[in-house]
């Protein structure tokens, strides 16, 4: 589990034993409740790293809600339900060149202007021949967005390196060299799902 869901578990159960103890079984049955689904919202299940060369995997898992294509790039959003798991982890193996972080505010993260109005944390990694921009998004839910590493920080492939709390979004920008592998609708696993491949 996530260091940052002990809190969440921690004060579920303490209300559930104390509500215990003063006989209030039906309240503390939902905390209890409560205690097991932050369990299972932070989890942090193992992932099987694909080690072949050029490959580009997801930086979180959910759902594919849009794909752009322009000459100067490409775009993918995966989409995080409160059922998912929340890490996010690189897409390549590289270094972090830049943080920028930007207080926004919460708009639904299924929302296309969330990309550029809501509270987000862009990473850019700098790979071996390629360069490519992981954007944390929080939502509606979501109240916070972690990051664990900064600038000269070198990450490897599928390495985890923060998390997003609660339902949310994670944008990975790619370059035009980028060949993509999945499709609007496709279910990703984050470091795990290979989505592009590099010509």
């Amino acid at each position: 589990m996530a260091k940052e869901g002990i809190p969440f578990v921690l004060l579920s159960m303490l209300a559930a034993m104390l509500l215990g103890y003063f006989n209030i079984w039906s309240a503390a049955a939902i905390f209890a409740l409560l205690a097991g689904f932050m369990i299972y919202f932070f989890r942090d299940p193992h992932r099987e790293i694909p080690m072949e060369p050029g490959v580009i995997v997801a930086a979180a898992d959910g759902r594919v809600t849009r794909i752009d294509e322009t000459p100067a790039g490409k775009l993918v959003s995966v989409f995080m339900s409160p059922f998912d798991v929340h890490i996010n982890r690189s897409p390549i193996a590289g270094e972090i060149v830049s943080v920028e972080y930007v207080k926004g505010r919460k708009l639904p993260a299924t929302s296309v202007d969330a990309s550029y109005l809501n509270e987000r944390n862009t990473i850019t990694i700098r790979g071996e021949n390629t360069e490519i921009k992981v954007t944390q998004i929080a939502g509606i839910v979501a109240r916070r967005v972690v990051c664990w590493y900064g600038q000269g920080a070198i990450l490897g492939r599928g390495q985890k390196f923060g998390l997003i709390k609660f339902s949310s979004r994670t944008d990975v920008a790619l370059p035009p060299n980028a060949a993509l592998l999945i499709r609007v609708g496709d279910h990703v696993k984050g470091g795990e799902t290979i989505i592009a491949r590099l010509d």
